[in-house]
């Protein structure tokens, strides 16, 4: 189920490996981890799906 390649739009993996740059990473792979990572962080710790569901609205991901 999980691999190591994912589709990333165009546009957004020029803007990710233009701020990757001026960030200081090694690569941009190095950026769009940390990037995920800080993400996903918000989400750990939830009690239940709702509160997943509620964590994901608050951040903008769903409506």
């Amino acid at each position: 189920m999980f691999g190591s390649k994912i589709k990333i739009d165009k546009a957004l993996l020029e803007k990710a490996s233009r701020y990757a740059e001026i960030a200081g990473y090694s690569t941009v792979e190095e950026f769009i981890n940390h990037a995920l990572e800080k993400e996903i962080s918000q989400l750990e710790g939830a009690d239940s799906e709702e509160e997943i569901k509620k964590r994901l609205k608050g951040l903008g991901y769903i409506s």
